[in-house]
């Protein structure tokens, strides 16, 4: 068995027609991997825009909701400070404490005392927990409670005194 010069070349024709479909082949399969490599870094770059944009107003508003609480604060503490604020509070106290006297009043001087005792403890905690808010929003008065007549002369209208 002689190998001739045509088998040779025959081998090495099909070796290079072999090679070159090869890298045909190669060349379309790196430029499909490339071009899903784009659309996948394209992707990615959205995702980290959209991600970005929302981190960025998230910190935007927490630097805004920041400043309005530290205004709040100041402005709080400005209102708690205004001259008259500390004659109210007294005032405030001092209601509190003649409506309770007026329910147990046997004993004037002690019961007054436990009263103003009892109402300064309610209206420091009043101040510090929900019951504030709503106290001043509607803030009590003096005329909050309906008078109750002490004689006879303080009837309401349309009782006569006998």
């Amino acid at each position: 068995m002689e190998i001739g010069f045509e088998t040779i070349l025959f081998a090495i024709a099909g070796i290079v027609v072999g090679y070159f479909i090869s890298y045909l082949k190669s060349r379309f399969e790196m430029r499909a991997y490339k071009k899903e490599i784009k659309e996948f870094k394209e992707h990615l770059n959205r995702q980290m825009k959209i991600t970005d944009e929302g981190s960025r107003k998230l910190e935007e508003k927490l630097k805004t909701l920041e400043k309005e609480n530290e205004n709040l604060r100041i402005s709080v503490q400005t209102l708690g400070q205004k001259p008259g604020r500390a004659e109210v509070r007294l005032l405030n106290i001092y209601d509190a404490a003649l409506r309770k006297m007026m329910l147990n009043a046997p004993g004037f001087s002690s019961a007054w005392e436990m009263s103003l005792q009892e109402a300064e403890n309610e209206y420091v905690s009043n101040e510090k927990g929900l019951k504030s808010i709503i106290k001043k929003v509607f803030s009590p008065s003096l005329s909050q409670h309906p008078h109750e007549p002490n004689d006879m002369t303080e009837l309401p209208l349309g009782h006569e005194s006998k």
